[in-house]
């Protein structure tokens, strides 16, 4: 029963949780509490319209956190951690289709290589990849971490274009985003097991584990944000890698768990994707320079005297500065 109403409840908080005071500039710093009534009021009960759109994204993050628990409870948390960065892939193709976004070479190359590297993680798993407990079903694992990693790239890209299409903020539309996981969640604990609920109390089963869960993905929403407001993507690359690298060392402490030479492959794979795929596209641009100047043949030098021959300008901002990974709050 923990872990239904445990998803409901981080699929408010997982997106990122919000305090009042930061929906939007003046409410908090004045402290006037009615004022911040009447805003939430007109904003998410009078434009109703616009807070419906967030109904189906906040489904997909209550469906999503479910289906997590679902694949942890199958895998190895070491490739669990692995084979849900598979996220970035669905992400960077839904937004190819949703927002007709422009992927590099070194894009697409860093994700076939996140893809290999995922599925030489799932091939030494499928090979016995040392003992597991006998309750663990790899195959509904997968299954659950491939369906949680689509809703993750779709609900993302979905938010990230109501974003940008409406003048609300973020703060206030994660808020929306939260009420809706609540009532959602609330029905899916309800529906599961409502009965259970009714003679054993809503919080029967929330051991200090579950609570520690709870709080950890709370935490790690309002962390997202932070991350996203002051970091580069290069270091959230980093980041991600030290979640795989740090599960890969708690499963070996914890439970046992056996890193053969096709794991560390694997992982190394992923390691590598994730951080070129998080490269800022002037980085890129110069790696792929080099590259192709060290493999290209001499080019033949101008005369001394004759002006050097015009350069063609580029006005295309996006392979300068902006970074392949899209900010955004709800990619974690």
């Amino acid at each position: 029963m923990a872990a239904v109403g445990a998803g409901g409840s981080t699929a408010a908080a997982g997106p990122g949780a919000v305090s009042a005071g930061a929906l939007e500039p003046g409410t908090a710093r004045t402290g006037n509490v009615k004022h911040l009534i009447l805003f939430l009021h007109e904003a998410v009960l009078v434009q109703y319209v616009d807070t419906l759109k967030l109904a189906v994204p906040s489904l997909i993050y209550t469906l999503q956190n479910n289906l997590q628990y679902v694949a942890i409870s199958n895998l190895p948390a070491a490739t669990f951690q692995v084979t849900y960065q598979l996220k970035i892939l669905t992400t960077a193709l839904f937004s190819v289709l949703m927002l007709n976004r422009s992927l590099s070479r070194l894009q697409w190359a860093s994700l076939l290589l996140l893809f290999t590297g995922v599925a030489i993680v799932q091939a030494q798993q499928a090979g016995g990849g040392g003992p597991r407990p006998l309750d663990q079903n790899p195959g509904a694992g997968l299954a659950a971490v491939v369906a949680s990693c689509l809703s993750s790239g779709f609900a993302g890209v979905y938010f990230e274009k109501i974003l940008k299409g409406s003048s609300g903020s973020v703060w206030l539309r994660n808020l929306q985003l939260g009420l809706f996981g609540t009532a959602l969640g609330l029905v899916g604990l309800w529906w599961a097991e409502g009965t259970a609920v009714a003679s054993r109390g809503f919080f029967f089963g929330y051991t200090p584990a579950v609570w520690g869960v709870v709080l950890n993905q709370a935490f790690g929403g309002l962390l997202v944000a932070v991350v996203v407001k002051y970091a580069d993507n290069i270091l959230k690359g980093f980041a991600t890698s030290l979640s795989i690298v740090l599960s890969t060392v708690a499963s070996i402490r914890l439970f046992g768990f056996h890193v053969d030479p096709l794991f560390a492959l694997g992982a190394g794979l992923v390691i590598g994707a994730v951080y070129l795929y998080s490269l800022p596209r002037g980085a890129a641009k110069a790696i792929a320079s080099a590259s192709a100047s060290a493999s290209a043949p001499c080019v033949h030098q101008q005369p001394p005297g004759q002006p050097p021959p015009p350069q063609l300008s580029s006005h295309r901002g996006d392979l300068i500065t902006e970074p392949f990974l899209p900010k955004s709050v709800l990619v974690k």
